[in-house]
């Protein structure tokens, strides 16, 4: 007997063949678009990564939703970009960690008196800084300096 073989998305990439995790990848990626979304609104709490974590499950789990995101008009340049070029610019990344620097500069000023809680945001802090430099950095056009 053969293995069931997984439909393709709309993405060229496979769909999961197991029904059971294709839902859990379905859910993983609305828990994360949901965590996103009020990373829009809620400083500190980051927006890109989640949205892209979420087109990542959904593109082996839901074409429909994978191609929502992908279309959608806010957020699709953002998951166009990332899954063409798989690499971030310059300026994307240093906005980036300098977002994360000023935030927690912020939340360590707030927690000043708490010194484990401010232990905790500055460990993170340099993990976030440190995964966003990891991150390969696309090439300047010729021309930008």
């Amino acid at each position: 007997m053969n293995p069931p073989v997984a439909p393709e998305s709309s993405s060229g990439t496979r769909l999961h063949a197991s029904r059971t995790v294709r839902w859990l990848l379905w859910t993983a990626g609305t828990v994360s678009l949901v965590l996103g979304l009020i990373g829009v609104v809620l400083p500190g709490l980051p927006t890109t990564p989640f949205i892209l974590l979420s087109a990542a499950c959904y593109a082996k789990a839901s074409p429909r939703l994978h191609r929502w995101l992908t279309h959608h008009r806010l957020l699709g340049p953002m998951v166009r970009d990332w899954e063409q070029h798989r690499n971030l610019t310059r300026r994307t990344k240093t906005v980036a960690q300098v977002s994360m620097v000023l935030m927690v500069g912020l939340s360590a000023w707030g927690l000043r008196e708490r010194p484990v809680l401010l232990g905790v945001v500055l460990v993170a802090a340099v993990v976030g800084v440190w995964v966003v430099a990891r991150i390969p950095t696309r090439p300047a056009p010729p021309g930008e300096g």
